[in-house]
C-alpha cells in the first residue's frame, strides 16, 4: 500500500513537472531540428503607433467614412540573450474569448525567456509572427521562444481583434492583418541601425490562421478587388486601395522577406480572399495544415494555396485527420475546464507537444535554408517520400533505438525522425514555374 502510495505521488509530481516545462522545449520523441538552439532567450515588449489609421468598425455607413486614429500596436520580442546567472524565466499571462455569456478566459504559460535580459551582440534574421483571430502571441511562444533559441529575432504581434463571435467586429482582421504585418516590419527594420540584432536584409513571415492571410497577403498575394472580403465583408471599399489593381498595394507588402510559412491559413472557404492572386508570390512558401480543418477549410484553404501558388517554390505538410487547432501552444491548466476553451488549444486526435514538436522541426529546417541560407537543411524537406508512414528503416540498419533518420543507405523514413515515429503525415513539395507558363 505504501509503495503504492509513493508511485502515485511520483507520478503526479512528474505530471505536474511535464505541464510546467515550456511549449518551446520538445520532449523525448521531437524530430531532429525541434529541439533547442545555442542562445539563452530574451523577451521584451515594444509599442508602435501608426498614424492616421481608417477605423473600420466606426465606419459611418450613410456618410460613406470611416474617421481615422492613430493606431498603437503592442510587439513581443523574442531574442538571442545573455541573462545573468540568478536570472528567472518569464511565466506569461494572456487571456482569449470564452464560450459566451463567460468571461474571457485567463490562462498562463511557462516560459523558458528571461524578461529585458541583455541581447546577444550581432545581426540575426527577423521573423514577423502573426498570431490567429483573437488570439495572443504568448499562445504562440513554441514557436517564439524556439526560433530565437536558434539564432532569430522573432516580433510577434499583438493585433488587439474584436472578441471571437463578435459579427459586427469580423470585417477589422480582414483590413488590419496584412497593413499591421507590414508597419511593423518597416519600423523594426528601419529601426535596426538602433536594434543592431535585426538584420533588415533578411525577414521571414509566419502566421496562423487569419495571421496566415495576413502574412500571404503581405508577402505578395494580391487580394481579389471582386471578391467577397473586398467588396462586400469590409464595409465602405476600406479594402479596396490595397488589393489587385489598388494604388495602395505597397503598403501592405513586406520588403526582404526570403520565407513565408502558413499555418491553418484563413482565405479560402466561403471568404475566398485572393482568387488567382495567391500565385503572385514568389517566395519559398511552407503551409501547414489538417486536412479535417473545419474552421478555415482544407480542400480551398491550404490545399488549394498549395497548388495556386505555381510561382513559388512551396511546400505543404499536412496532420492527416488533424483539424485547426495546430498553431498554438498546449492547453494551459485553466483552459482545460470547458470544452470550449480546450478546443482553441487542443487537436481532437493528434498529441499536441507532437504537434509543435513537428512543426517546430520543419520550420527550422524552412527557415535555416531560405532565410539563412544553410542548404545542408535542403535535405529535411526534399526528396522524401510523400507519405510518412510509407518510410522505410530496415531491422539491419537500426543502430539505437532514438536515432534519427539519416535518409540514406536504403532508410527512407523521413530525414530527422525517430523510428516508428514518422506516421500520419504527408509533405508535398513544388517547384515553382517559370512567369508566364
Amino acid at each position: 500500500m505504501h509503495r503504492r502510495i509513493c508511485l502515485l505521488i511520483l507520478a503526479l509530481c512528474g505530471g505536474s513537472a511535464l505541464a510546467a516545462d515550456p511549449p518551446s522545449r520538445p520532449g523525448v520523441d521531437a524530430p531532429e531540428l525541434a529541439h533547442l538552439g545555442p542562445f539563452a532567450v530574451g523577451v521584451r515588449l515594444v509599442k508602435l503607433v501608426q498614424h492616421d489609421q481608417p477605423d473600420v468598425l466606426a465606419f459611418d455607413a450613410k456618410q460613406g467614412v470611416a474617421p481615422r486614429e492613430d493606431r498603437s500596436l503592442s510587439v513581443d520580442i523574442w531574442y538571442p540573450a545573455t541573462p545573468g546567472r540568478d536570472a528567472v524565466a518569464d511565466t506569461y499571462h494572456a487571456s482569449m474569448t470564452s464560450e459566451p455569456p463567460a468571461p474571457p478566459a485567463e490562462f498562463s504559460i511557462p516560459g523558458l525567456a528571461v524578461r529585458d535580459a541583455p541581447a546577444v551582440p550581432g545581426q540575426y534574421p527577423l521573423v514577423i509572427v502573426s498570431h490567429g483571430y483573437a488570439n495572443a502571441t504568448v499562445a504562440m511562444s513554441w514557436l517564439t521562444e524556439n526560433l530565437a533559441s536558434k539564432g532569430y529575432v522573432v516580433a510577434a504581434i499583438r493585433h488587439e481583434d474584436p472578441p471571437f463571435g463578435d459579427r459586427a467586429g469580423f470585417p477589422k482582421p480582414w483590413l488590419r492583418r496584412p497593413l499591421d504585418i507590414a508597419f511593423v516590419a518597416r519600423e523594426l527594420t528601419r529601426s535596426a541601425a538602433a536594434d543592431r540584432q535585426v538584420d533588415p536584409a533578411r525577414v521571414a513571415l509566419i502566421g496562423y490562421s487569419m495571421g496566415g492571410y495576413g502574412v500571404l497577403t503581405a508577402a505578395g498575394a494580391t487580394i481579389d478587388p471582386a471578391g467577397p472580403v473586398a467588396a462586400k465583408l469590409v464595409p465602405g471599399g476600406l479594402l479596396l486601395p490595397y488589393a489587385r489593381g489598388g494604388s495602395e498595394r505597397a503598403a501592405v507588402i513586406v520588403a526582404n522577406v526570403k520565407a513565408v510559412v502558413a499555418i491553418s491559413p484563413a482565405g479560402g472557404g466561403g471568404l475566398p480572399a485572393w482568387g488567382e492572386g495567391i500565385a503572385d508570390i514568389r517566395l519559398p512558401l511552407l503551409f501547414i495544415a489538417g486536412d479535417n480543418d473545419r474552421t478555415v477549410d482544407y480542400p480551398s484553404g491550404a490545399l488549394a494555396f498549395f497548388n495556386a501558388a505555381k510561382h513559388a517554390p512551396r511546400y505543404l505538410l499536412t496532420y492527416k485527420g488533424g483539424g485547426h487547432a495546430i498553431g498554438l501552444d498546449s492547453a494551459p491548466a485553466s483552459m482545460r475546464g470547458r470544452l470550449w476553451d480546450l478546443d482553441w488549444f487542443e487537436d481532437p486526435i493528434w498529441r499536441k507537444d507532437r504537434i509543435i514538436a513537428i512543426n517546430q522541426h520543419f520550420i527550422t529546417a524552412f527557415l535555416d535554408r531560405f532565410v539563412k541560407g544553410d542548404q545542408s537543411r535542403a535535405e529535411y524537406l526534399d526528396g522524401l517520400i510523400v507519405e510518412s508512414g510509407a518510410g522505410q528503416w530496415p531491422a539491419d540498419k537500426v543502430t539505437q533505438y532514438a536515432a534519427y533518420s539519416p535518409a540514406t543507405d536504403g532508410i527512407t523514413t523521413w530525414k530527422g525522425f525517430q523510428r516508428n515515429h514518422a506516421v500520419g503525415l504527408e509533405l508535398r513539395r513544388s517547384d515553382a514555374e517559370a512567369a508566364g507558363h
